[in-house]
């Protein structure tokens, strides 16, 4: 059952007085207790789907045109007031920086607190008691005390979980977690990664997991979306992804994986492209080694192939 639907999401950015698309008709659909993982490139548009959803974009960014359904709702059409109630408690983010996402001037349990005040509208025992809980559910030791703690008292791994815990104390229904082990060492990524999955299973909470590290997705994500240049180049579950990948950017980045029985590196040849480049057919053409003769001419639309949607004229 669809919980989330982006339909023909446009966004463009303004820059030296002319606009500049950044998004090209997204179409994702997010379903009740899925983890749907958007991977790709640094600049492909990963973030800004994000943050459209959550309408947080810059004050130069502009939504041309498009749908963001949720609950029945058009997210894009309701006035900002409405907004404010679903942002934060049905809607939640974990932002990328657990090392600035928190206030320094506060308590970890005042910077809670101020969620369940806003959302739950508890107020003193009872809305401590619910803090204690949600620390103590994303495995913080000593939860009740450490709500005095400031954030500089919190190793990295343990300031994400106090937002994650943030993200969970008002029981979102969808969390959005935009590379939320950045900076974190590989075992404490695990851990937090982890930590995720045990929400999504035991809340039912849905997540769309922002990635560039395919090696996290492979672990936790139920489905997956590869962006290139604004454009999704391919949809598939990930366990269909993974085995029979379709576009040749797909699996040109699985390809570039580190493979430690192999001295041999592989890369994709030249650079990802500007936001202000404009292309008349395939962005990747440039850089795909599959390029047919219409590539640079004509724009491929999106195709079925087994089950996966591919955007790719090998496809058509």
């Amino acid at each position: 059952m669809s919980i989330l639907e982006i339909k023909n999401l446009n966004v463009s950015f303004l820059s030296n007085g002319t606009y500049y698309k950044a998004l090209h008709n997204v179409n994702l659909e997010l379903n009740k207790g899925e983890m749907l993982a958007i991977v790709g490139e640094s600049g492909c548009g990963k973030t800004v789907t994000a943050m459209s959803v959550l309408r947080l974009l810059a004050s130069n960014a502009k939504i041309n045109s498009g749908e963001i359904i949720f609950n029945g709702k058009d997210l894009l059409r309701i006035p900002e007031n409405e907004m404010q109630r679903i942002r934060g408690k049905e809607i939640a983010l974990v932002p990328q920086d657990p090392m600035t996402s928190l206030n320094p001037l506060y308590t970890i349990g005042s910077q809670i607190l101020e969620v369940i005040e806003t959302h739950q509208h508890l107020k003193g025992n009872e809305a401590e008691k619910v803090a204690a809980d949600v620390l103590d559910k994303v495995k913080i030791p000593n939860a009740k005390e450490r709500l005095k703690s400031y954030p500089h008292e919190f190793s990295g791994g343990m300031r994400q979980r106090v937002i994650i815990a943030m993200a969970i104390a008002c029981n979102s229904k969808i969390i959005i977690a935009d590379e939320p082990t950045t900076a974190l060492d590989v075992t404490v990524q695990a851990q937090i990664m982890e930590l995720l999955k045990e929400i999504q299973k035991e809340m039912g909470t849905s997540f769309i997991f922002i990635s560039h590290d395919f090696g996290l997705v492979h672990e936790v994500a139920d489905k997956v979306a590869v962006m290139y240049n604004g454009h999704v180049v391919e949809k598939a579950q990930a366990a269909e992804l993974f085995k029979k990948p379709k576009h040749p950017y797909t699996l040109a980045l699985l390809k570039a994986l580190p493979d430690f029985n192999s001295t041999k590196l592989e890369t994709i040849e030249g650079q990802p492209p500007s936001i202000k480049d404009i292309f008349e057919g395939c962005p990747f053409e440039p850089r795909c080694n599959r390029r047919l003769n219409d590539c640079k001419t004509v724009k491929p639309d999106c195709y079925s192939s087994d089950s996966s949607i591919v955007s790719c004229l090998l496809y058509k």
